[in-house]
């Protein structure tokens, strides 16, 4: 019989339980983040049954933590940040300072250190990345103006983060030698120490790393091989986070954001985020698995009062602040109060400073629990927070003119004048090649487009636009779908396509539905769903192939030197 190991153990009995209460959560609507750090609690230590070994979690966590930051560094973006810099940066700092202040009072009355208090303020006053960008999502307000503030309002938090985590070290390291030397000049000159190897390892990496970096990823992408590349984005990201903390003495976290930072600027950081996005996902799973194994209940009896003062700073005071900032800045109360309630919450970087304040013996355990209980109960009620302010604002937009083309709620689409005409839906390589061949033959037809810069283009063309998921029944409604003669679904994402199919063949039973799938599986799916003909695009090129070599190339695959069709089966991103 065979003897399974700790970490066997660990990662099978963390990536099983957490799919299952993940699963769990995402069937109650609610992010499956909370899946996760139950499945934590219950192989915890504090709860009957199985008890996970901690030790093995920990090490899979560091492993999580530098993958999550390297992905938060990947899709940094500074023209998102500088596109509302006028209200997300003294926003966000205002907001912070308040929520740190308030916190750092609460944990001195709890009878805490100031650098406690601190710690635990920092982390009550970030909001979750993960849970944000999925209320987003779901809403669908992610292009709206609303969305890139509140988008903006953390990217300003996670800069804030990542200055407390390289400088957290020093002034828990100078705590220490103050405690023992009585040096007052220790904390100077350890935050001068820290600051000269961040600005050392700054300066290798953007006079190194930013050529040697891009470059390896283009060597190897020239190679052909996926897993190569794969293989080549994660030693990249474990393989800078790992030296600049042997080398430079700094954490983890702070190397692989400048990774992911440096690796945004390549042409092929698209690619990476895709290659590297399951690994980086597992590997998140095990982190929020491990800070829920670290979470004791039993602080929900112990200390109410001082989980309600956790909950005050996190449901009360951070979205406070955020609504008067918007207000102040001259945003609408429908703004005002998405930006608030997208801030009534906290996540990963409040577990990552927790986890960095215990291990440097500046946080009690105390602060940790009241940190990840007061976590899991404001992720728990931001989807109802959030559900309750969208509803509120579909009644506000019809008084508020000025949001209504940003906001653009559902209801606000207004049904096209067009009839027997082609909806098509998705206008990357595959839609522009249908849009050409509409054009050509004068064939009326609309576009639904979600990314906001290519429905501006097309209007400027000319072309009739509907921006929006096209999962939606009311954007497809607004098409006139009913008395519309066909419906092209050229979007790459298979699963997405058969949602839209299937919401279209139940406006329009009999309305000839032609989508494209990259796979045998992908097409049975979306035949499933009520597609009337689905083109695999492997199977045309091989048709194609042989059609040029018998002389039998048809008219619509013609490539000419003004308009090169470039066919290619890797597919990016629309």
């Amino acid at each position: 019989m065979h003897a399974y190991t700790p970490i066997v153990e660990t990662i099978t009995g963390g990536i099983v339980l957490a799919f299952i209460l993940g699963a769990a959560a995402n069937r109650l609507r609610l992010p499956t983040t909370i899946g996760y750090l139950v499945a934590g609690i219950i192989v915890g230590p504090f709860t009957p049954g199985i008890v996970a070994d901690q030790w093995v979690a920990s090490q899979l966590a560091e492993i999580g933590v530098i993958l999550l930051m390297f992905g938060v560094g990947l899709h940094f973006s500074v023209k998102d940040l500088l596109v509302v810099r006028h209200i997300a940066v003294p926003g966000a700092l205002a907001q912070m300072g308040a929520a740190t202040t308030l916190g750092t009072v609460l944990g001195l009355l709890y009878g805490w250190s100031f650098g406690a208090g601190v710690v635990y303020g920092l982390a009550l006053a970030v909001a979750s990345t993960v849970v944000l960008v999925r209320a987003l999502q779901e809403h669908r307000l992610v292009e709206t103006e609303r969305g890139r503030i509140a988008l903006g309002w953390l990217v300003v938090q996670d800069l804030v983060m990542v200055l407390a985590l390289v400088f957290l070290p020093a002034m828990g390291g100078a705590g220490a030698e103050g405690a023992g030397e009585g040096s007052s000049g220790s904390l100077v000159a350890t935050l001068a120490r820290t600051l000269t190897e961040v600005v050392a390892f700054v300066a290798v990496m953007m006079l190194i790393g930013r050529r040697l970096i891009p470059w390896v990823l283009h060597y190897v992408a020239h190679t052909g091989s996926r897993e190569l590349f794969r293989l080549a984005v994660l030693a990249v990201a474990l393989g800078v986070a790992y030296g600049a903390s042997k080398v430079f003495g700094i954490s983890f976290a702070l190397g692989a954001f400048f990774a992911g930072m440096i690796m945004h600027e390549s042409p092929l950081s698209q690619r990476a985020a895709e290659e590297s996005l399951p690994l980086r996902d597992a590997f998140a799973v095990l982190f929020f698995v491990s800070v829920g194994m670290l979470f004791d209940p039993g602080i929900v009896i112990r200390d109410p009062l001082q989980l309600a003062g956790t909950l005050f700073v996190i449901l009360v005071c951070s979205p406070a602040i955020a609504f008067g900032v918007a207000i102040l800045f001259g945003e609408t109360m429908l703004t005002a109060s998405t930006l608030a309630v997208s801030l009534s919450q906290i996540g990963e970087f409040s577990f990552i400073l927790a986890g960095l304040g215990i291990a440097l013996d500046i946080l009690p355990a105390e602060g940790r629990d009241l940190i990840l209980a007061g976590a899991i109960i404001a992720i728990f009620a931001n989807p109802i927070l959030f559900g309750a302010v969208e509803r509120w604002g579909r009644s506000l937009v019809k008084v508020e003119p000025a949001d209504a083309d940003e906001s653009a709620e559902p209801e606000a689409f207004a049904v096209t004048q067009l009839s027997d005409h082609a909806v098509l839906v998705g206008y990357g390589r595959v839609g522009r090649v249908v849009s050409e061949g509409l054009q050509r033959d004068a064939h009326p037809f609309l576009v639904i487009e979600e990314r906001k810069e290519i429905a501006v283009e097309l209007r400027k063309a000319g072309i009739e636009v509907l921006q929006g998921n096209a999962v939606s029944s009311d954007i497809l409604n607004a098409a006139n779908l009913v008395q519309a003669r066909w419906m092209f679904v050229a979007i790459p994402d298979g699963f997405e396509a058969g949602q839209v199919v299937g919401q279209a063949r139940k406006i329009n039973e009999s309305i000839p539905i032609v989508a494209r799938a990259h796979s045998d599986a992908e097409v049975e799916h979306l035949m499933a769903h009520g597609a009337t003909f689905t083109i695999m695009g492997e199977r045309e090129i091989g048709l194609g192939m042989l059609e040029y070599a018998y002389g039998r190339r048809p008219q619509a695959a013609r490539v000419t030197v003004d308009t090169p069709l470039v066919v290619n089966p890797v597919e990016v991103p629309r």
